[in-house]
Parts: C-alpha cells; structure tokens; sequence
C-alpha cells in the first residue's frame, strides 16, 4: 500500500472542505485527476475512505484514521520546510564531529555546552565512533572535523593537538587486591570487568589489546555510558578500563602502564582552511 504525499494532501483537503472539487481546486488538480487518486487510494487499501453523499463527502472510519494521518505527516513536512529554509538562507548550518569515547567525554563536560549557548545559528551532529572509523570518516568528508587518537593514522589528514588521553583501572574502594598505583593488562585479565555495550569504541579497544596479549575479558555485565561503568564498580560489581577524567571520586583508580593506555588525541580534518565558517569556529573552540 503506497500513498504518495500529492495523495495525503489532496485526501486531507477534500475531507477539511467535503467535497472533492473543491479539496481538488485547492490542491492545484483537475476534478477527474482528483477523482482518480481517490479512487486509486481506495483500491490500494480495499476499504472506501469517503462516504459520497448529497451535499459532499465525509469521511469513513478508514478515512477518519488515514486523516489522523495525513494531518501529522503535513505537520512534520511543514517543520521541516521551516527547519530546512533556516539552513538554505544561511541562518543556521550544522557541523558533523566525530569523536572516540574519551574525547565525547571530555566535550560535554565543558566545551560543547559552552559553544552551543555561544552559538545559537550552529547545530552540532556528534557521534561517538573508534578512531580508525574517525580517521576514515573525515578522509571521505563524512563528517567535517574528528577527535581520534594518533595510532589510528592520520598522517593523511591536517590535525591540531586536542588532549592527552590515560586510561585507568578502576575497583571499589573497599575492594581487596590490586594494591598500588599502576597495573597492567595483564595482571587484571583475570578479574572480572563491567564493559561497556558491544560495539562500543573504547571497549572495542580494549578487546583488541586483551586479544594482542593472548587473552580474553570476563565481562560480567555490559552497560550504555561510563557513568553506570563506574556506579557499578563501585558497587563492588567488578572491575574496569575507563578514561582518567571519567573516573570520579567514588572509585579506586589504578594507572595503567601499558603503552596503548596513554593516547594523544588530536583535531583532525582534511583541510583546515576549506572548512566552512561554522565548522572553522568549531574547531577554533576546540583547540
């Protein structure tokens, strides 16, 4: 069953008005045409969407639904119409970023909040991806600017320094073992983790390096954001690799010695100077 939106409009000035001519005048179609798609809309469905009578026409129950409708689809066309001629007259743009986990934390806390409430005309699209897929992205022109680490190769790409990135081991503070301040992967590969959900960015590394060592994580429960990763630890649920600055005051944090663990993250786009205006203030706030 398909319905084409000349079809809804027609349908939902015919109802408003009662009668097909004029809903057919109003919607810029000739009588007979009107009548046709009405009929074919009829078809389609295999019900009579409109009672024929004297003085007009009147919905059927199976119009009086298709009108609910057809009047919400109106709805959203005409705000987006709204939404999108903002754009096409220059009074609004949106600017796509890319950032891994650790970098989507570091934005929120400060940056991004601040440089939406400077910034009314600007819409932001942030999306949290590994780095190698940011690399990538922004290569093709998928997103405009992108927050990744060095390792993920972007040699080809113009980058600005963004923030030195550690990850940490975290534990309940009342739990026993892993005494000190620094560990290693593989000290801990027999504990029990809290991950984040499969597919994420950072546990997806995480993953890997346990893989590259020969082993595998027990993740016992796997949780959306870093916040319910560290209530959980603290909660005695298990164990955790999570940014440094993610950490918070309610855990035991454990420096890890790792050379993967300690990451440069840079701003990185394919030409700095062929962003757009919106795009160039962006990247000004974020370095």
């Amino acid at each position: 069953m398909r319905f084409d939106l000349v079809d809804l409009r027609l349908f939902l000035l015919v109802a408003e008005r009662g009668s097909i001519t004029h809903g057919a005048e109003l919607a810029g179609l000739a009588l007979a045409s009107a009548s046709a798609r009405i009929k074919g809309m009829e078809e389609r469905l295999g019900a009579p969407l409109l009672e024929r009578r004297r003085r007009g026409v009147v919905p059927t129950p199976a119009g009086q639904a298709l009108l609910h409708h057809a009047r919400a689809v109106q709805n959203q066309i005409e705000a987006m119409t709204g939404d999108l001629a903002a754009y096409a007259t220059g009074l609004r743009a949106r600017v796509r970023l890319l950032a891994n986990t650790a970098a989507t934390a570091e934005l929120l806390r400060d940056i991004l909040p601040a440089f939406l409430v400077a910034h009314a005309q600007i819409d932001i699209d942030l999306d949290e991806r590994p780095s190698h897929e940011i690399a990538q992205a922004v290569a093709n022109g998928a997103a405009d600017l992108g927050i990744a680490a060095t390792w993920a190769g972007l040699s080809h790409l113009e980058q600005k320094p963004f923030f030195t990135d550690r990850l940490v081991v975290i534990a309940a503070r009342n739990r026993p073992g892993l005494e000190g301040r620094t560990v290693n992967l593989t000290e801990v590969l027999g504990e029990s983790f809290v991950g984040l959900s499969t597919g994420h960015a950072l546990q997806e590394h995480i993953t890997r390096q346990a893989a590259r060592l020969g082993g595998h994580l027990h993740v016992r429960i796997r949780v959306p954001g870093l916040d319910n990763v560290c209530r959980l630890v603290a909660q005695g649920a298990g164990i955790a690799i999570v940014p440094e600055s993610a950490a918070g005051r309610s855990v035991r944090t454990l420096r890890l010695t790792d050379d993967w663990a300690t990451r440069q993250l840079n701003l990185c786009a394919r030409r700095f100077e062929e962003l757009t205006p919106q795009a160039k203030l962006l990247a000004a706030a974020l370095v």
